[in-house]
């Protein structure tokens, strides 16, 4: 029925593997077991993310070891520094940057609104809400983005939250839901982003790929998503179209999975690249909401499902 990523082949130690129920329950009960059920559970209290304690590090670690993300609140407030998202992602163990083509040139992306040029066409750079979906969803395989980090410069007058899901947690509650769905949505085809056009011929050709993949080398799950319902094109197969349609249904439900909050000036979020989106905001003349991104093909150490369960 569907074409499936090798990434997926059956082993004996693959709790993503449709085939292995067994190891799947033991990892499931794992994940599920003592984890956050609100946001302040996440948050974690530092100085300065340039420089973490050595309690400081270990509590993020941790955090993202069991729900793939964790919040901070900084000394930082006021500094616009952009080796702040990048000296922490060196502790984090994070080397290879995604350097987008509208970053700056350190790599770092200064989300702001910017009412004029190139950037003025891409919604990040606006003040309209920005639907579910994990970063760099239209990247080609080989680039695919592992971790997320964002660093509050600014916040808005109003508005300009997030509301986060694990997508580790996603992959459980559909699973539950109905296995084919989960096979559905790592199928090669299951999602394609079609080719973005620059005025001078095309910029980037059309991305095909699963929705759910587990890194080959790893074991790790990954997910490649956008709630957008332009410039995507799903698989047409109607398990297919249920499965996001569920995966929809979820996302806009008060799931107890589903954190929600906004960054004020000095906090952050590192994550390895979990679901999230924005809603809409507005500034003032004293409230331009200004927040640092930065975006690795690795992934944060010591998460990984090795050496998290031991498998």
């Amino acid at each position: 029925m569907f074409s499936l990523s090798p990434a997926i082949r059956s082993n004996k130690h693959n709790p993503f593997d449709l085939n292995n129920t067994e190891a799947y329950r033991d990892w499931r009960d794992q994940k599920l077991s003592a984890y956050p059920t609100s946001i302040e559970e996440i948050l974690i209290e530092i100085k300065d993310p340039r420089v973490l304690s050595a309690a400081e590090l270990q509590a993020m670690i941790r955090s993202c070891g069991k729900t793939n993300m964790a919040l901070y609140r900084s000394d930082t407030v006021g500094e616009a520094d952009k080796n702040i998202p990048l000296m922490l992602a060196k502790q984090l163990g994070l080397r290879v940057l995604d350097c987008n083509f509208l970053a700056d040139k350190e790599g770092v992306t200064s989300l702001t609104v910017r009412p004029a040029g190139e950037r003025s066409h891409y919604i990040p750079y606006t003040n309209r809400p920005i639907h579910w979906h994990t970063d760099g969803y239209y990247n080609a395989t080989h680039r695919q983005v592992h971790s997320l980090l964002l660093h509050c410069v600014a916040s808005a007058a109003a508005g300009g939250d997030n509301a986060l899901l694990d997508h580790e947690i996603a992959y459980i509650l559909i699973r539950d839901e109905n296995p084919d769905y989960i096979q559905a949505l790592m199928a090669t085809d299951a999602m394609t982003i079609p080719a973005r056009i620059s005025d001078s011929g095309t910029a980037r050709p059309d991305q095909s790929g699963p929705v759910f993949s587990v890194h080959p080398v790893s074991g790790d799950l990954h997910m490649r998503y956008t709630a957008r319902t332009r410039s995507v094109i799903w698989e047409h197969h109607a398990l297919t179209r249920e499965a996001v349609g569920f995966l929809s249904q979820l996302l806009d439900s008060d799931s107890k999975y589903i954190f929600r909050g906004r960054l004020e000036p000095g906090m952050g979020l590192v994550s390895n690249n979990v679901l999230h989106d924005r809603t809409g905001f507005e500034n003032d003349a004293l409230h331009e909401r200004l927040l640092y991104r930065a975006r690795f093909y690795d992934r944060i150490r010591d998460t990984g499902i090795r050496k998290v369960y031991q498998y």
